[in-house]
């Protein structure tokens, strides 16, 4: 079936909507039906991989070291009839003050996932098969719509999740303890005193300047940038759109592909700019087939696997210059649609083959 219609004169009004066809038409005009697409904008989501955590670094304790003047004998009186008597005493003190050491246990990760909805579900209209039991002659007969609906795709992306925070542990350090002897009196001289001055002695000692601390260094977390795809505005069938009849039939879209590749180069890429582009642009909303065909030359199934490959190398290119990827539709025909006798078996001129090696292009109902 013809997907675009040709109007004439002779069509009638009845005919008219029963098919849904325009229904004022002027006659020796053309009209294709069109489609609203869906637009869909990008979007960009930023997630976390790594988390920002904390670095504890240790700074150990300090010490120093001072000097005490201490008293080792004390003031005494002698007696000159008596004399005095004396004992020892030891006196402890602390020669090193006690702290702590610190020990860092880094913070330690777990790997995880999350996944994006990187494009959502949509639904379109889409032309379905004559019924088999039409007993209309027109094959534009008995053909009905069907919205079709198509999933959600999805990304899952690896990150990291923090399972322990950093910490540190504590081992005290003992203190040192020192001693001195020191004389001490046990009864004063009697009657005749004679005084003995004190005896004094110079100690160093070290005692904590500033116990051990930590200093946090905050690491800040990662993060990465998805892409997706958000439907801005729902389309659906519209009205029909009065067209130039001659696009209506396959029009050459004059691509010198290199051979068995389906890589468009910069100047094919120039003749899609200057020769379907701007036929897009003056019928916005309409639908338009590209068509790929080759010569006999070679296999059957690669030469449709290839035509194939070049009809969708041209719809993805106008994707990228903004066309609707709703209103393309991409079609290889490999070697079944031959212009002229060269099909498998028949020896023909480069010429003759040349002709069959051809991308076309033309305006379809939506």
């Amino acid at each position: 079936m013809k997907k675009v219609l040709f109007l004439a004169v002779a069509f009638s009004a009845s005919f008219a909507m029963a098919q849904d066809l325009p229904s004022n038409p002027e006659p020796g005009k053309c009209y294709v039906r069109c489609t609203t697409p869906d637009v869909y904008v990008n979007e960009s989501t930023t997630i976390t991989t790594n988390p920002s955590y904390k670095i504890l670094k240790t700074v150990p304790a300090t010490f120093k070291t001072i000097t005490e003047r201490v008293l080792v004998r004390e003031e005494e009186k002698v007696l000159t009839v008596v004399p005095a008597k004396w004992g020892t005493e030891t006196v402890t003190y602390v020669s090193k003050g006690g702290g702590n050491s610190l020990q860092v246990i880094p913070a330690s990760f777990s790997p995880s996932t999350q996944t994006l909805e990187i494009k959502p579900a949509y639904a379109q209209w889409e032309l379905g098969v004559a019924a088999p039991d039409c007993e209309s002659g027109n094959p534009d007969d008995c053909r009905y719509w069907c919205y079709k609906g198509y999933p959600a795709q999805f990304e899952t992306v690896s990150t990291q999740v923090l399972a322990n925070a950093a910490s540190t542990t504590t081992t005290p350090l003992g203190s040192k303890n020192g001693s001195y002897t020191k004389s001490v009196l046990i009864s004063p001289a009697q009657v005749v005193e004679k005084i003995i001055p004190a005896e004094y002695r110079e100690i160093t000692k070290t005692v904590l300047d500033k116990d051990a601390y930590t200093v946090e260094e905050l690491i800040p977390a990662k993060t990465t940038t998805i892409s997706k795809e958000v439907l801005k505005e729902k389309g659906g069938l519209t009205t029909w759109k009065e067209v130039e009849c001659a696009l209506v039939e396959y029009q050459a879209l004059p691509i010198n592909w290199e051979s068995g590749s389906a890589t468009l180069t910069s100047e094919a890429k120039s003749i899609i700019d200057n020769r379907l582009l701007p036929v897009l642009a003056q019928n916005p909303g309409v639908k338009v087939e590209l068509a790929s065909h080759t010569d006999s030359q070679g296999g059957a199934a690669s030469n449709q696997n290839l035509s194939e490959r070049r009809a969708k190398a041209v719809a993805d290119y106008l994707i990228t210059k903004g066309v609707n990827s709703s209103l393309l539709v991409a079609n290889g025909y490999g070697e079944t649609k031959l212009l002229n006798r060269c099909s498998d078996g028949v020896s023909c001129t480069a010429r003759e083959h040349a002709a069959n090696r051809r991308t076309q292009f033309r305006l379809i109902n939506n």
